[in-house]
């Protein structure tokens, strides 16, 4: 186990170093950020007086390693915008972000998993059909359009609901239903493949010959083994949870950092945005390395 978590650190280092470099490569090859700081009006004096100002007339991989050592230090700059630090920014958002998107996937597996085991369970049935159709419709609705369909209908017609905000639970329920369907069709389709595959093996059969009870049979033998594909995704999920609230949170008003990500996107605030890129990167090869240990202990021949 140690040396399979050793590998998977080393390699989690690489990734993380090119997606920092890729991520800040980007933005800075997406146009002269310098002429767009400057103003559409700005004469050529006053776009090289900002680019020196905050160092973008220097080679890029000058300003990604200072950057970089910046980043590691702590330090990930100042927003153009607000003045502010942007891990303050980030840290005083990232709250409510992280709320929603676990709200969101535990919404998701309550729903999906039942659902996909149901299916599996009475596969070729009206049942199974019902489920595929509903993982169907459920993948093609727009979040946006969900959105404003649920404020419409619990915040402007009932009233039971607040339609913005991030202040009490209540404000969380909308969205997290949002944002948990989105991703409800792909648990709930891939729980079915895995239970379907795993109900036809050898070992199941032998369960079910020695009399055990189908509680035992299906959720502590086939469950378990069927899950983790399931697990895998979930870390996959998690890290769009985070970086694909920002329609949702935009939708709500939820003060999180999708919302920062869009309102630095409008404002050309690009240390801001960098940092949200690089964080939410990270984050998302945190999300997968903890998966793959959950599935190691699962199945211990993963880590062999």
């Amino acid at each position: 186990m140690a040396r399979f978590l050793f590998g998977r650190l080393i390699m989690l280092a690489l990734v993380a170093l090119t997606v920092s470099f890729i991520g800040f490569g980007l933005l800075r090859l997406s146009g002269d950020l310098a002429a767009v700081l400057a103003g559409e009006t700005a004469s050529a004096a006053e776009v090289a007086r900002v680019a020196q100002q905050y160092g973008l007339d220097r080679p890029i991989y000058i300003q990604y390693l200072d950057w970089a050592g910046k980043a590691l230090r702590g330090d990930l700059g100042a927003s153009l915008f607000t003045h502010e630090p942007v891990i303050e920014l980030i840290l005083t958002r990232i709250g409510v972000t992280i709320k929603l998107a676990f709200s969101a996937l535990t919404f998701s597996f309550i729903l999906a998993v039942p659902l996909g085991v149901l299916a599996a369970m009475l596969k070729n049935t009206w049942i199974d059909r019902a489920v595929l159709t509903l993982s169907v419709v459920g993948q093609a609705i727009p979040g946006f359009w969900l959105g404003l369909l649920l404020i419409y209908l619990f915040g402007v017609i009932l009233r039971w609901l607040p339609i913005s905000g991030s202040d009490t639970p209540l404000h969380f329920i909308m969205p997290t239903i949002t944002l948990g369907l989105a991703t409800m069709p792909a648990i709930m389709r891939l729980t079915r493949t895995g239970m379907i595959d795993v109900l036809a093996s050898d070992y199941i059969r032998t369960a079910w010959a020695k009399g055990l009870r189908p509680t035992s049979v299906l959720f502590k033998h086939a469950l378990r083994n069927a899950i983790l594909p399931v697990v895998s995704l979930s870390a996959v999920l998690l890290g769009f949870l985070l970086g694909g609230s920002v329609i949702v949170e935009s939708v709500f008003a939820l003060n999180g950092i999708g919302l920062l990500a869009f309102d630095s996107i409008k404002r050309i605030d690009f240390p801001v945005v960098q940092s949200i890129l690089v964080f939410l990167s990270f984050c998302y090869i945190l999300l997968t390395l903890l998966s793959d240990i959950i599935n190691a202990y699962l199945d211990p021949r993963i880590a062999l």
